[in-house]
């Protein structure tokens, strides 16, 4: 969801009962938001100014420490209303699924009359709980610090390790998740802190959460942060291309298949983690666990109907699902400035696209009427491309400098462009690597900017373009939606989808990978290498895999003979056949 989107999520949604994700990178961000919420709460702010010793870390502990207070004061202020219509304590129960027992519960409660109902309403007042305040770090945002005079600081003021620390140091009691991959430096990181770890009763303060794209990933993590004595309490299973923010491509393999494996090797990873974690924690003589420890396995990306939504949860008996796109068009929920929330709530499909943007060199979901595509554009036209980079979490380049900078900066683009000039005769192929160079964006400030913007507050460095990152899947959304509507949509109360023809999750991931494959097959000149040949073999035969199994379980997500089961099955047919009759460079995709 970006840096800002969330960055204040669990103060509207935390009292209730739903969880959201803070990212915890971009301390510049946290300390504004911290001045932001302080003043709107009447509360005394004092800056952590970048001259203190650990500022990075003191803010991100000060930050949460102030919205775990606050969601702790909604919910003592919600229990303390009474059952009236409209009201935020009826909101609490009514929004739940119908078949959540507390709603059946509440549900009860308003049949009943006198003391009976006072009895029944206390009741159910003791069992409102908030939703946990998570928080990410994106594992490949890790870069050294500088001081002043150019000197690399300790590895601990990294920019993920001292995002860990401010974490760790916190009150919260709640989830830390890494996304990106295995980041050995900060997984060991966590071993510092000691609510990471069981306390007598084998309870966990602080859990770990891995966001992962196929179990080989799971494993290999699990295992490696096992052995450390630390315990993954969610598998967070997210589509690698149908999702927010950057899409981290498997070589075709497709959703289903993946949450198949999961689904029947979830016990055997259970006991494999169960038994590494134990010998680890007797090894450096802590507290092993007692029973089973807390285990979940959850998928995201791509989810758009109540129909999905309960397929997913009950055939791969999944403990919960992810929503994240969808709420970029709620405004009480995500910060989304009002100009972009306008161009989101009347974008068409063609509005989205994978870009390659992202300083990280990674595939990143972007949308083309942003504020911040306008800007990149605008400066690619008065001959000065790139951004002036002043926060330089994304700096990982040393082409040109003994200092990494950002491969979206100004001062990159400007030397690489002056490289390609004098090492390409060619114009044509002078114009394609420069056009390279010149996509990728800022994002430190990009993502930043809606949030100060919806706030109004001071922009960072006057900038005010802002970068968004919704999934594929928003296309079907459109439109500006209150959060009753949207988890009304979520459970199958009502549907906000617009009249677009939205088919099923599975076959849009697979529609996504086939555009992918076509736009990489194009790009490689003939004749390919046998490595590049190799690859796309392997890519279109996952896909052939993918498509066989979703052929298999089709009358399980539809009831055979139905409109949906023939349109799947057809297209899917129609997919299979285009991939079997391709050869390289001859993927043909009709729009």
């Amino acid at each position: 969801m970006g840096l800002s989107f969330t960055i204040d999520t669990p103060l509207k949604v935390a009292h209730f009962g739903i969880s959201s994700c803070i990212s915890i990178i971009e301390d510049h961000l946290i300390e504004k938001m911290r001045e932001v919420i302080s003043k709107n709460e009447g509360l005394v702010y004092i800056p952590i100014s970048i001259k203190d010793q650990d500022y990075r870390a003191k803010r991100i502990t000060a930050y949460l420490n102030l919205i775990h207070q606050l969601v702790k004061e909604r919910v003592v202020k919600l229990k303390s209303e009474a059952f009236k219509e409209n009201s935020e304590l009826e909101n609490y129960f009514k929004m739940l699924p119908e078949n959540s027992t507390l709603k059946i519960s509440f549900l009860k409660m308003l049949q009943l009359n006198g003391l009976e109902r006072e009895q029944a309403q206390l009741q159910l007042k003791e069992q409102i709980v908030a939703g946990s305040i998570d928080v990410n770090i994106m594992t490949k945002v890790d870069g050294l610090n500088y001081s002043e005079d150019g000197e690399a600081l300790p590895q601990e003021y990294s920019n993920a390790l001292s995002a860990l620390r401010g974490y760790a140091q916190s009150d919260l009691d709640s989830s830390i998740i890494f996304s990106a991959g295995l980041n050995p430096r900060l997984f060991n990181y966590c071993t510092q802190f000691e609510d990471f770890f069981p306390d007598k009763n084998g309870d966990i303060k602080k859990r770990i959460i891995l966001k992962v794209s196929d179990f080989r990933s799971a494993a290999i993590q699990g295992k490696y942060l096992a052995k450390k004595g630390l315990w993954v309490s969610e598998f967070r299973i997210e589509s690698g291309i149908n999702c927010g923010g950057h899409a981290f491509i498997a070589d075709g393999l497709l959703f289903g298949p993946i949450l198949e494996e999961f689904k029947h090797k979830r016990k055997e990873l259970l006991e494999d983690l169960t038994l590494l974690y134990n010998q680890a924690l007797t090894a450096i003589g802590r507290n092993v666990l007692r029973g089973e420890p807390e285990f979940k396995i959850t998928a995201q990306g791509g989810i758009g109907t109540s129909g999905e939504n309960d397929f997913l949860l009950n055939y791969y008996q999944l403990d919960a699902t992810g929503w994240g796109s969808p709420f970029l068009l709620v405004p009480e929920v995500t910060n989304v400035d009002r100009d972009t929330l306008e161009s989101l709530s009347r974008a068409k499909k063609g509005d989205y696209f994978l870009s390659h943007a992202s300083p990280l060199g990674v595939p990143f979901h972007n949308f083309r009427d942003s504020s911040s595509e306008a800007q990149r554009k605008a400066r690619i036209q008065k001959r000065r491309p790139g951004s002036p980079c002043y926060k330089k979490f994304l700096s990982s380049n040393t082409e040109f400098t003994s200092q990494p900078i950002c491969t979206a900066s100004r001062e990159y683009q400007n030397l690489k462009i002056k490289q390609l000039r004098l090492e390409i005769s060619d114009d044509l192929k002078y114009e394609i690597e420069v056009n390279k160079v010149i996509e990728k964006d800022c994002l430190c400030e990009g993502l930043g900017a809606s949030a100060l913007l919806k706030n109004k507050t001071q922009l960072s460095h006057n900038l005010s373009a802002v970068a968004i990152c919704p999934g594929p899947n928003l296309a079907y959304f459109s439109g500006k939606f209150s959060l009753k509507q949207m988890l009304d949509h979520i459970y199958g109360r009502t549907s906000v989808l617009n009249s677009l023809p939205r088919p099923h999750v599975f076959v849009n991931e697979l529609r996504l990978y086939m555009d992918y494959l076509k736009k990489e097959m194009d790009k490689k000149p003939l004749p390919l290498a046998d490595k590049v040949s190799a690859y796309f073999e392997t890519f279109k035969g996952n896909l052939l895999k993918g498509i066989d199994y979703y052929d298999k379980i089709a009358d399980s997500i539809y009831e055979r003979g139905s409109e949906a089961y023939d349109q799947m099955t057809e297209q899917l047919n129609e997919y299979k056949n285009l991939i079997s009759n391709s050869q390289n460079h001859n993927l043909i995709i009709n729009s």
